[in-house]
């Protein structure tokens, strides 16, 4: 079960940011980990209803050949000024990394992009459970502008747990920039958890033990 949070979500930073690396194009980075995010349960705020071309599931599927709108291969939400997708990894996972293939509609990736300006200002957590301010924050969206926003991400987050949580949000009394989108959503084709595929181990051949300190 998922925890309410909808009248709570409010900006809050974490003591612990990650380093962020960013790929402009479909670059893969192994090193022996495995992407535990596959077809596991996703939950989405807003969903678009009544169709499954735009379910939440897509965003866990493996596909990526089509990231538009209407290829059925991406999460689709309605805009609002909240958005919020989770990956329930189903049991606590010891994490890398995070690939996120947001939705293009396979035109040119860049400023003059329709759906650029509302991904600006997006968060990646980790947690525990499903209330993302009980986590650890992975990676916060202070720099990124329409030019330079990828159109697929990855940040390095070497933690454990069980939601990685994408989030975005354009609150009533908050001035952001101008080149933000009002409104927001979570319109995402992939997320991609890299991490070890059995529970307490990690690293290249999956042999070595995580640290207590981080378990």
């Amino acid at each position: 079960m998922f925890v309410s949070y909808f009248y709570s979500l409010v900006p809050h930073f974490a003591t612990k940011m990650y380093p962020v690396f960013v790929f402009f194009g479909v670059l893969a980075i192994s090193h022996g980990y495995v992407n535990v995010a596959i077809n596991k349960p996703t939950f989405q705020q807003y969903p678009v209803l009544d169709d499954d071309r735009f379910d939440s599931s897509n965003a866990v599927d493996g596909r990526k050949s089509d990231l538009g709108e209407d290829g059925g291969q991406c999460a689709v939400s309605a805009q609002e000024q909240t958005a919020t997708l989770w990956v329930n990894l189903t049991s606590i996972h010891s994490i890398h990394h995070i690939t996120v293939y947001f939705m293009t509609d396979n035109d040119q990736w860049g400023s003059s992009h329709f759906y650029t300006k509302y991904y600006l200002g997006f968060t990646v957590y980790v947690s525990n459970t499903s209330d993302m301010l009980q986590g650890t924050l992975c990676f916060k969206d202070d720099n990124f502008t329409t030019d330079t926003i990828p159109a697929v991400f990855t940040t390095t987050c070497p933690v454990h747990g069980q939601y990685v949580i994408y989030y975005n949000e354009r609150l009533p009394g908050v001035i952001y920039p101008g080149s933000y989108s009002t409104k927001v959503f979570s319109d995402l084709c992939e997320v991609e958890v890299y991490g070890c595929p059995a529970i307490g181990c990690y690293g290249s051949n999956n042999t070595l033990p995580c640290p207590d300190e981080n378990c």
